[in-house]
């Protein structure tokens, strides 16, 4: 399979040079042209496709050759891509920026090559004039396989400032393929994890990603960016497929008992036993193949999940409904197993506890066995409290705001039987949060962290796996297996 789709990677020397606005903006503008256009980022970002998801009307995808792995890389971006007739991919900080102490190890120079990609730089030209040939110049040739064929000259103060900048770049061999003036009305709110989720703002976020567009068609030459992204080479290879990945992956085992689980909760009244199959499993009266049930929390409390993940669930043969922890009272009838991914619980704290309701569901279901799988802002929405509101109680920590942001990528391994895995798993992660849990792990830990420094984390309980890390199912995709199994059986 040859892969052809007309593609830019929009990177830029430093993080807060306007990559977002300048990547959300030709997306935009793009479609507003007609075109199908496909919105990827590099890295873990979950906000930023947000954006790129309304810009487009199309799912907003990451590309993290961390969390998944170079060879996947292209199969990814191909599945993302499939049918569009133009691929938009937004870096991640400086161009050469990746993993510490890894290289260019999930840099956006590293993805950009993967990808046979050419870049267009986006610089924040607030601060300088001629100086701005030097800075190009030095990031254009630092790595001759990286093909930087483009500016885009952002923040530019006024016209005798853009023909200073333009005089200067005619001596460097890279065109200017396109001048912003500044714009507040494109600004968006941040916080303490980065920019205000779409799903927050959404009526102000259309506001903001009409207005990039605008300032885009006005600045930049559409024309030229689309005819340098129909010069991308083309890729060879097959697009990453969900069904194709579960086949592939390693049947799980069979169910184990969790060492170092917690005993029921005495509240809870264990169900009667069904009727039982031939191999000793229950069967609740709709066969043992029937698609289990399985809820993915969504809404403005929960954005952060990766798209492929309801995709191998569904692949694993599960039904996938979402609901959303603020405003549903009960989980969605026939519930057989849970994930709740990431997102801010802290911000909606005072809502989520409101909603007793559903916290009390969600113990019971959890009480009760049901494989839940919970990230970074569900360990919180699982804890007794956060900062003194009540939450679900299924595990016994208490979570609370912090000075210290907690970021960067980890490499794990399982060190319980879970309902994700078997202990000695090796997977990949990124933690990203300004909250802690005391205790930070519980009797059967979730991970074994060995980077920036070795430690256990995270829970393992009946049928939970709760942790602070951010883990990308398309790496290994017998964790969907296995947990879409666990919740047949459970």
């Amino acid at each position: 399979m040859v892969i052809s789709v007309p593609r830019l990677v929009i990177a830029a020397p430093s993080s807060g040079s306007g990559k977002t606005t300048v990547a959300t903006g030709l997306m935009a503008a793009f479609a507003s042209r007609g075109l199908a256009v496909s919105p990827h980022k590099v890295g873990p970002d979950y906000i930023d496709p947000g954006y790129h998801a309304l810009a487009t009307g199309r799912v907003g995808r990451n590309l993290d050759a961390y969390l998944c792995g170079t060879e996947l890389i292209a199969p990814l971006f191909a599945h993302g891509a499939r049918g569009c007739d133009l691929a938009v991919v937004e870096g991640v900080m400086g161009l050469y920026d990746g993993a510490a102490g890894e290289g260019e190890l999930a840099s956006t120079a590293q993805v950009a090559k993967l990808l046979r990609a050419p870049v267009v730089l986006v610089v924040d030209a607030s601060s300088q004039s001629r100086s701005v040939a030097a800075l190009v110049h030095g990031f254009a040739s630092w790595d001759p396989e990286v093909r930087v064929s483009g500016v885009i000259l952002n923040k530019v103060g006024s016209s005798r400032h853009e023909e200073m900048l333009r005089e200067a770049l005619d001596e460097s061999g890279v065109p200017v393929l396109g001048c912003l003036r500044r714009a507040a009305q494109v600004d968006t709110p941040a916080r303490h994890l980065g920019l205000v989720p779409v799903a927050e703002r959404r009526s102000d976020a259309v506001d903001a990603v009409g207005a990039m567009a605008e300032q885009v068609r006005r600045g930049c030459d559409l024309d030229a960016l689309y005819a340098l992204a129909r010069g991308a080479g083309e890729l060879s290879g097959a697009a990453w497929d969900a069904a194709a990945a579960v086949v592939s992956s390693p049947p799980p085992p069979l169910p184990v008992p969790t060492l170092g689980a917690a005993p029921p909760d005495p509240r809870h009244r264990p169900e009667r036993p069904g009727p039982q199959t031939p191999d000793g499993l229950k069967d609740r009266g709709s066969g043992l193949r029937a698609a289990p049930r399985i809820a993915v929390a969504g809404g403005a409390a929960f954005t952060f999940s990766y798209a492929e993940h309801a995709e191998l669930l569904t692949a694993a043969g599960a039904e996938v409904v979402t609901f959303d922890p603020l405003r549903d009272e009960q989980l969605p009838d026939g519930t057989r197993g849970l994930v709740i991914g990431g997102g801010f619980p802290e911000v909606y704290a005072p809502e989520l506890s409101a909603n007793e309701p559903l916290r009390k569901a969600v113990a019971e279901l959890a009480f009760g066995g049901a494989p839940v799988a919970a990230e970074c802002a569900g360990l919180l929405y699982l804890s007794r409290d956060i900062d003194g509101q009540p939450m679900c109680g299924v595990l016994d920590v208490s979570a609370r705001m912090s000075e210290r942001l907690t970021l960067g990528y980890r490499d794990a391994v399982a060190v319980s039987d879970s309902a994700l895995a078997v202990a000695g798993t090796r997977m990949r992660g990124h933690e990203f949060h300004r909250t802690v849990v005391e205790p930070g792990a519980g009797a059967a830990p979730a991970w074994g962290v060995r980077a920036p420094e070795r430690r256990v984390e995270g829970f393992v309980q009946q049928g939970v796996h709760a942790s602070y890390l951010h883990t990308h199912w398309a790496s290994r995709p017998g964790v969907a297996r296995r947990f879409v199994e666990r919740c047949r059986t459970s």
